[in-house]
C-alpha cells in the first residue's frame, strides 16, 4: 500500500488516494462494490470474501436484495476492518447511470457516518465488471466524496477521512487526475 496523494479540506477531513488492496485496508469499513443479489464471486467483492471469510458472504445471503444506489453493512470477518459496507453500483446500459452512481456513493458514507466510523475505503465503485467509465467514475465518487466531507463540516458526522484504495494502474490514473485538477480545496 502506498499513499498516492491526500487533500485536507479543513475540520480535519481528508480526502486521500492510496495503491493497494482494499481487503488490507486498517480503517474502521471498507465499501464493497456489489451487486444487487450481494453474490460476491468475482472481482472486489470475490476478493473480500475469500480473505475475509464465508461469514460476509453468509450475512449478505440473510440480507437478499439490494437495490442499485443502495448500500447494506456486514461483519468484516478475518479482515482487518470492523464492517464492511456493501454498495450497488449501476451496471452500464440500465440507463440514468452517473445519477446511480452518485446515490450508491452518497449511501455508502451516510451509512457510515450513521454507524459512527471514523475512517472509510471505497474501490473504484461500478468501474470494473459493471462496464462504467474509469474516467467518470473517478470524477464522481471523488466530488461526491468532496462535497460529502465539505457538507458534514458543517452538520455532524463522526468521518473524518475518506480514501479511494485502487489497485488497477489505469483507473489509479482517472483518480490521479481527479485529485491534481480539480479536488484542490
Amino acid at each position: 500500500m502506498s499513499i498516492i496523494t491526500e487533500i485536507k479540506l479543513g475540520h480535519d477531513r481528508i480526502l486521500r488516494l492510496v495503491k493497494g488492496d482494499i481487503t488490507e485496508r486498517q480503517v474502521d469499513v471498507i465499501v464493497n462494490a456489489a451487486n444487487s443479489y450481494l453474490k460476491h464471486g468475482a472481482g472486489v467483492a470475490g476478493a473480500i470474501v475469500r480473505k475475509g471469510g464465508t461469514i460476509i458472504q453468509k450475512e449478505s445471503d440473510k440480507i437478499g436484495y439490494v437495490t442499485v444506489g443502495s448500500a447494506v453493512i456486514t461483519n468484516s470477518g478475518a479482515l482487518p476492518c470492523n464492517a464492511i459496507i456493501h454498495a450497488v453500483g449501476p451496471k452500464m446500459g440500465q440507463g440514468d447511470e452517473d445519477h446511480k452512481l452518485r446515490k450508491t456513493i452518497q449511501s455508502a458514507l451516510k451509512l457510515a457516518s450513521e454507524r459512527g466510523f471514523k475512517t472509510i475505503s471505497i474501490p473504484a465503485i461500478s468501474a470494473g465488471v459493471f462496464g462504467f467509465p474509469k474516467d467518470k467514475c473517478a470524477r464522481i465518487l471523488s466530488e461526491e466524496s468532496k462535497n460529502f466531507l465539505k457538507e458534514s463540516s458543517k452538520n455532524m458526522t463522526s468521518i473524518n477521512l475518506i480514501e479511494f484504495c485502487i489497485l488497477d494502474d489505469e483507473i489509479l490514473d482517472f483518480f490521479k487526475k481527479e485529485f491534481s485538477y480539480k479536488m484542490q480545496p
